[in-house]
């Protein structure tokens, strides 16, 4: 089965820590700190793929991981960075967020290749945080978290010109005869599942892609059949030319079903009524003339010729007039810009919340010593003796999670926290 939209489940890799170490060596009498950095967490890319055209093989598998970068390690050794994911997808995929619906990337136009999700970044060893007054680092940075994402992939085909209409109308059948697609073709009743695209070449180095989109009933707008999923193909094109059966070989109406589909079209997206339309009255050469009876041409002209919708009467069968609707179409594309349609992110990343490294033991006398490069800084240029710098400290003591981590370990009203030749009693706010 034709897939255009697939659900899955993607993570980038975490970031490798820092490492704690020193340098132990046979002449060495004091090492300093060899801590290596850890390693980055592999990327959740995407990626356009020519080759393609289905969402298929995200119906399989539906989660994606990247690799998580290595730990360092001593000897001042870098971890080793986490794998990518590349998934590569067909041209005119878009990626939403699950959750929001809101768009992260449209593969299309620029977007060949595309980082989505990056992996995190790995953490500093200790032998970047010894300082004239701590020469003995305790602490490393541990690497940066991974990010996660439920995402909703959704093709939307590229095309210049979409054929819309009824099932059964011909759509395929003109497709097939004005370029070099060769949809399946039969009298159906149901439509055709998978939108089929062709290139139309009319000489002197002129033409355009056309699309056959799959046929369209009455409540597609409010997700009727597979109405959504067809509609969505429609965004890309820049011309519409409606098929209608001008014959009504199966009982239809060609001008009632020009108004159902306009109003399937204004029921998705107000905008899709603002390109340029065509009307091809198909099938004249069964149309049976009855004794005062209108002519059902004259009648679809005299229907949207005042809307600006130009009218032309073709057999897809026998190819007549049909020359004359692809360089009518040609002529309005030429009006218009030549850039696809590509959809612009409004999807906003969460940035990471900087890990601060920092120990906190408890000596042997009771007393809780916190030391780490950022609070030995922070110390050093805020006045305690306020009340508004210390309210400062005690916010980024807060922040950083020190406060938590006292707690965790046991801290209890009145207990003694040693920072830098700083003494604190603790109390609960």
């Amino acid at each position: 089965m034709f897939a255009d939209s697939a659900r899955i489940f993607i993570k980038s890799g975490k970031g490798g820590d820092g490492h704690v170490s020193f340098r132990r060596e046979k002449f060495v009498a004091a090492g300093g700190p060899d801590g290596g950095d850890g390693g980055k967490g592999g990327d959740v890319i995407f990626e356009v793929d020519q080759g393609q055209n289905t969402l298929n093989d995200f119906r399989h598998n539906r989660k994606y991981i990247a690799g998580n970068g290595g730990d360092g390690e001593k000897r001042r050794c870098h971890g080793a960075d986490g794998a990518d994911v590349v998934l590569k997808v067909p041209e005119g995929t878009v990626v939403k967020d699950a959750q929001s619906g809101k768009i992260i990337v449209d593969m299309s136009g620029e977007n060949r290749r595309v980082v989505v999700l990056r992996g995190g970044k790995g953490g500093l060893g200790n032998m970047h945080f010894a300082t004239s007054t701590m020469q003995v680092p305790q602490y490393a940075q541990p690497g940066k978290p991974a990010q996660e994402l439920e995402v909703i992939l959704e093709l939307k085909v590229i095309a210049d010109v979409g054929l819309v209409g009824f099932p059964n109308v011909g759509k395929s059948t003109l497709l097939s005869r004005v370029s070099n697609a060769r949809p399946e073709i039969a009298n159906y009743h149901f439509t055709t599942l998978s939108p089929h695209l062709g290139v139309v070449d009319l000489g002197e180095s002129q033409g355009f892609v056309m699309a056959d989109i799959p046929g369209i009933i009455e409540g597609a707008a409010e997700g009727a059949g597979l109405g959504l999923d067809f509609l969505r193909h429609i965004e890309r094109t820049r011309v519409l030319i409606h098929v209608v059966d001008a014959a009504g070989t199966e009982g239809r109406d060609p001008v009632e079903d020009v108004e159902a589909i306009l109003h399937e079209l204004e029921k998705y997206s107000a905008n899709l009524l603002e390109k340029p339309q065509l009307i091809a009255a198909n099938k004249i050469d069964a149309i049976s003339p009855e004794e005062g009876a209108e002519d059902p041409i004259e009648r679809l002209r005299n229907t949207f010729g005042p809307r600006g919708m130009e009218v032309y009467p073709i057999s897809a069968v026998t190819g007549k007039g049909v020359r004359e609707l692809l360089w009518r179409a040609n002529a309005i594309l030429k009006t218009m810009p030549r850039e696809p349609v590509v959809y612009e992110s409004d999807y906003e990343f969460m940035p990471q919340v900087e890990d601060l490294p920092y120990t906190v033991v408890r000596d042997d006398k009771g007393v809780y010593v916190v030391e780490g490069p950022k609070i030995e800084k922070m110390l050093g240029y805020t006045n305690l003796d306020s009340e508004k710098g210390f309210r400062f400290f005690q916010k980024f003591l807060k922040t950083a999670g020190i406060l938590d981590k006292l707690e965790e370990m046991g801290v209890r009203e009145g207990d003694t926290v040693r920072m830098y030749g700083h003494e604190f009693d603790y109390y609960k706010e």
